[in-house]
């Protein structure tokens, strides 16, 4: 197939929103195991002697795999993948040498891990013609001459697939008619924002990042950064987060949202790299919401972005509320896991907050305890205040990890942060969150190092 026929083609919004929608109809993006699926993905592999079969299923953002059948990759980004070729093509795209195709950069975990030269993809599609998904089968060579019988088992074995999602579908149907009526409710009431404007938001680039400076206190010196989402509206101005990432979270577009912050702040990592190798030691620490957490396959995500944007896994940090761990334990704590191998560093964010913090801290692999910014902020207030944070710095100490204060906002915070042994803090008395060209400038300051003069400055702004 020529490499032009290989490119994306600009995806229609409203076939978008019907293909999304028929989607979240079937109920089948994360959803536990069926051995029905696993059955089809087992033929498929044995059917075309092919190491591998994946059955996946796209979203806005990600490639969430249902089945496979030999080596395991749970989850990617959609940009770029093999599913938006097929959707593309509306089609069966089939690829007998890999190598001649190096435009399949979002592949590169998939096809790392399954050591994969071919592959040949065909669309699941739903009762009514939309692609939902695509079955997949790899090759460790290349291979020549699939002919047309061949496509045609591989798209039978995909209708099969497609039976099962519309039965799923059926069996779902009165659940999923109680949800549309609730978000038409919602709709009609006129409150603002809406899901639809969450989407639009995302797919007009209107979300950015702004970064605040994460410092070593003895030194002033820039150690990291913390991404934060802001909404850039063309008639409303700067949005803060706490005005729409609740209906992000209530509505699932908290999903792609936040794949799409990971993704733009290993992107911006790059760029800082690119403009100065010395930055190659910053480490941009991003927040991962519950939902995030509740997907097995996010580990694999963050890989992809990794290989992806070609930056190393100790330059981003991911950090977590206690919070957004406890709902699904069993799988925070097999994703964290899956991290921790990957080398990027996880930060418990508002530690202190939560019920039973002390108790996660032995269960859970972090590296950083971020202490949260009420305690920072209460610390002059008396005896009480002072010693709980002196508490969490000595506890942080004898378990081997890192503590950043957050809300740092006096000098005599930051003065009885140091004496206590507090090694980073981030807040207003260093920098405000800002633009990723703002904070260019600050890197660009001798030894990244914040002089005192500007944090008299910035205090004052």
């Amino acid at each position: 197939m020529p490499q032009a026929e290989l490119e994306t083609n600009t995806i229609d919004r409203q076939e978008e929103d019907a293909r999304l929608a028929a989607l979240f109809a079937a109920d089948i993006l994360d959803s536990p195991p069926e051995a029905s699926y696993d059955a089809i993905t087992r033929l498929a592999a044995e059917y075309f002697h092919a190491d591998s079969a994946l059955l996946g299923f796209a979203d806005e953002s990600r490639v969430w795999v249902k089945s496979h059948w030999g080596r395991m990759v749970r989850e990617l980004p959609r940009k770029n993948s093999i599913f938006d070729r097929v959707l593309a093509e509306d089609g069966p795209v089939v690829v007998a040498d890999i190598s001649k195709y190096p435009q399949f950069e979002a592949q590169q975990l998939l096809l790392k891990r399954l050591d994969a030269a071919f592959f040949a993809s065909v669309p699941v599609r739903s009762f009514d013609g939309k692609i939902l998904g695509v079955l997949t089968i790899f090759g460790r060579l290349p291979r020549h001459g699939i002919g047309p019988d061949a496509m045609q088992m591989l798209e039978s074995l995909a209708h099969m697939v497609s039976s099962q999602v519309e039965l799923r579908r059926l069996r779902k149907n009165v659940k999923g008619q109680g949800l549309r009526r609730s978000r038409t409710a919602a709709d009609a009431a006129g409150a603002w924002p809406r899901r639809p404007d969450l989407r639009h938001a995302l797919e007009q680039r209107q979300f950015v990042l702004y970064y605040q400076p994460e410092v070593d206190l003895s030194t002033r010196r820039i150690v990291g950064l913390e991404a934060l989402i802001r909404w850039a509206h063309p008639e409303r101005g700067l949005i803060p987060p706490m005005d729409f990432i609740p209906l992000a979270e209530e509505s699932g577009m908290i999903l792609p949202i936040g794949d799409w912050g990971l993704s733009e702040a290993c992107r911006q990592i790059q760029q800082w790299c690119s403009e100065d190798p010395r930055h190659v030691s910053l480490r941009v620490c991003v927040n991962l919401s519950a939902r995030q957490f509740s997907r097995a396959g996010l580990a694999d995500h963050v890989e992809a972005l990794l290989l992806q944007s070609g930056i190393t896994s100790r330059q981003l940090g991911l950090e977590m509320t206690e919070s957004s761990l406890i709902p699904d334990m069993r799988t925070a704590l097999e994703v964290l896991g899956s991290l921790r191998k990957l080398g990027v560093s996880l930060l418990m964010d508002d530690f202190g907050t939560g019920y039973s913090s002390l108790n996660h801290l032995h269960s859970f692999p972090f590296d950083v305890l971020k202490i949260d910014r009420s305690f920072v902020g209460r610390m002059t207030e008396g005896d009480q205040p002072l010693q709980i944070v002196r508490t969490i710095i000595e506890l942080a100490r004898v378990l081997g990890m890192d503590v950043v204060a957050e809300g740092i906002e006096t000098r005599e915070q930051y003065r009885l942060l140091r004496q206590m042994g507090c090694r980073f803090g981030q807040g207003f008395l260093f920098a405000r969150p800002m633009s990723a060209e703002a904070i260019g400038h600050l890197l660009r300051l001798p030894g990244r190092v914040i002089p005192e003069p500007e944090m008299h400055e910035v205090l004052d702004a």
